[in-house]
């Protein structure tokens, strides 16, 4: 499925959004930035718990008020805030789910329980943070969904849940056209999961990449102070004062690295672009 956000406006009292981005199907976009930065206003839009003001949300060409309920059936949702009451167990919520989506599989949804180490006949109130979040995966994944929306599914959890996680969305990824929208404050998750990101910041798109771009040719120059007036700032994005003299974000590695050998060139990564995007000044 396909979603685009068309200069989607949200005001409140203390923060705005003005948010334009695209999944497309067979891809995997990452939602990036600070916390309070708008990601979780953005995910909201999405699926139609507020209200915009202007703009445009579409859904394989629908607004989501528009989806009608063979739509809304393919879309599978993971909300930080949101989860199952803790006085079920994992099989009391199989009728819901048969229920509620007439694709849902309960035998992978069991088989997979079993991988996961997600006891069928336990309450969910003792479960673990990890289990948890594998759990609300796992719902989201059992119903044949051609889009999941996932907000911080990997948050708080241990490395070995985080990468269970992991491994299940690239299983999901293998079929079909199939898309994910995901947030998450893990850098290393985004890299070696998404094919593209969006950074968001005051609810703003700052920056909208290819990972692999972003990876490969973005880097951080160190520039001593005595050397700043000297370089081609063609090809900075951001400037930052530091101690030595000045860290500088390039979208273009290879160009400082054949033109200017002394400096220092450090490979980018996601982490280091929030800063220097967030906390850098424009050349």
């Amino acid at each position: 499925m396909e979603l685009v956000l068309n200069e989607v406006k949200k005001t409140y009292e203390k923060f705005s959004l003005n948010c334009s981005m695209k999944v497309t199907p067979g891809q995997v976009t990452g939602l990036i930035g600070k916390n309070g930065s708008g990601k979780s206003t953005t995910f909201k839009a999405v699926l139609g718990l507020i209200t915009i003001d202007s703009g445009e949300v579409l859904i394989d060409g629908k607004t989501p008020a528009q989806l009608r309920e063979k739509d809304r059936q393919k879309i599978g949702v993971v909300l930080a805030k949101a989860g199952f009451s803790g006085y079920l167990r994992v099989k009391d919520i199989v009728p819901v789910l048969r229920a509620m989506y007439e694709k849902f599989d309960s035998d992978f949804f069991f088989a997979q329980c079993e991988r996961l180490e997600l006891s069928p006949d336990k309450y969910i109130k003792d479960f673990s943070t990890g289990m948890r979040a594998k759990l609300k995966l796992l719902v989201a994944l059992s119903h044949d969904a051609e889009l999941l929306v996932l907000d911080e599914p990997t948050s708080g959890l241990d490395i070995l849940a985080r990468n269970q996680i992991l491994d299940l969305l690239r299983e999901y990824m293998e079929k079909g056209n199939r898309s994910i929208l995901v947030s998450s404050h893990i850098s290393g998750d985004l890299e070696g999961l998404c094919d593209d990101l969006y950074m968001i910041d005051n609810g703003k798109i700052i920056l909208h990449e290819e990972t692999d771009v972003l990876l490969d040719s973005y880097g951080l120059l160190k520039v001593p102070k005595e050397r700043f007036d000297a370089i081609d700032r063609t090809h900075l994005l951001k400037v930052k004062k530091e101690n030595f003299g000045y860290l500088c974000l390039t979208d273009q590695k290879k160009f400082y690295l054949d033109r200017y050998p002394q400096l220092v060139v450090e490979k980018g990564n996601i982490d280091e672009t929030i800063l220097m995007m967030i906390q850098g000044e424009n050349v």
